[in-house]
């Protein structure tokens, strides 16, 4: 069974903007179906909102085929809204998704969510990966 992951919204920009970095290789990772991406509505909707930021400069195109492939491609899932304090309530649907879900969050922002086994930066994804598994990565 693949391993589950949810995709904080600045993991996925990262990605976006840097084919060559680390996040690029967890999408790497979903588009080669070695690891199983959850999403819901709300996230799919946050997504599109980050990634449209006339800021970011991210093709109109790009951003299209991302949310198309993800889409058709992820595990759609429901979240049942928690209790647990976040400082910032728009990260709550990723915390909520992945811990409904049994995913990893994956996300560059680990000072917004409680200190849980089941997120982790990018890297520490990654090495967890290479340390699992020496022939994906």
């Amino acid at each position: 069974m693949r391993t589950r992951v949810v995709l904080d919204t600045n993991v996925v920009v990262s990605a976006l903007l840097s084919p060559k970095g680390v996040p690029a290789r967890i999408l790497d990772l979903f588009f080669n179906e070695m690891v199983q991406v959850c999403i819901c509505d709300n996230i799919v909707a946050e997504y599109r909102d980050v990634l449209s930021r006339p800021e970011l400069r991210i093709e109109a195109a790009k951003i299209e085929l991302f949310l198309d492939n993800i889409k058709h491609t992820a595990t759609m899932t429901t979240y049942v809204k928690s209790s647990v304090f976040l400082p910032d309530e728009d990260d709550r649907v990723f915390y909520d998704t992945a811990k409904g879900s049994g995913a990893i969050l994956i996300t560059g922002n680990t000072k917004h969510f409680p200190e849980e086994d089941f997120i982790m930066t990018p890297r520490a994804f990654i090495d967890m990966v290479k340390s699992a598994d020496k022939e994906i990565l």
